[in-house]
C-alpha cells in the first residue's frame, strides 16, 4: 500500500488493520470501576444475571480500545486523528475476558473542503475478536489536511 500522508493519498476502499490486543479481567474491571460501575463489568456471580450472562468490557472500553487501535494504525499518516462526530457505532457482540481484538478500517467517503487545506474521510472500522466475529463499529467524521 501507498504511504499514506495527506488526505490526497487516500482512496475509497483503500484498508488498514490494526495490531492485535489482549483484553483480561483486570483490564475489564479497572476500566469499569473508573468509568463504568455496572454489575456486567465488576463481578462474575452479578453479571450471569444480566443478559451478557457472565463478565463483559463496558462498550466505552471497547470504544477506547478501537481508538487506541486506531490510533496506533496511523490510518492518516503522521497527523492526529481528530473527528467531527461519528456515525454507525454500534456494539454488536460483548467483549469478553482474554478476547484477541484487532480492527479493520475502510475508507469509505472522501469530500475535499472548497474552502480549507483539508478533507473529510469516513473510515468504517471494524473490531474483531480472535473468532473472526465482530464486536464493534464506528465510522468518524475525521478532518484530514491536504497538500498544500
Amino acid at each position: 500500500m501507498a504511504q499514506v500522508e495527506w488526505f490526497d493519498d487516500l482512496t475509497i476502499g483503500m484498508r488498514f488493520k490494526s495490531p492485535e490486543v489482549h483484553v483480561t479481567e483486570a483490564d475489564i474491571k479497572r476500566f469499569a470501576a473508573e468509568f463504568d460501575p455496572q454489575p456486567m463489568h465488576l463481578d462474575h456471580e452479578a453479571a450471569k444475571a444480566t443478559l451478557f450472562k457472565g463478565l463483559a468490557a463496558s462498550g466505552w472500553h471497547t470504544a477506547a480500545i478501537a481508538m487506541n487501535l486506531a490510533i496506533q494504525t496511523r490510518p492518516f499518516g503522521p497527523h492526529p486523528l481528530i473527528g467531527a462526530g461519528v456515525d454507525g457505532l454500534r456494539w454488536t457482540m460483548p467483549v469478553r475476558p482474554n478476547d484477541r481484538l484487532h480492527l479493520v478500517g475502510e475508507v469509505m467517503s472522501l469530500t475535499p473542503s472548497k474552502s480549507k487545506p483539508q478533507g473529510i474521510a469516513l473510515v468504517k472500522w471494524t473490531m474483531f475478536n480472535q473468532n473472526g466475529e465482530e464486536v464493534y463499529t464506528f465510522t468518524p467524521i475525521a478532518i484530514v489536511p491536504r497538500r498544500a
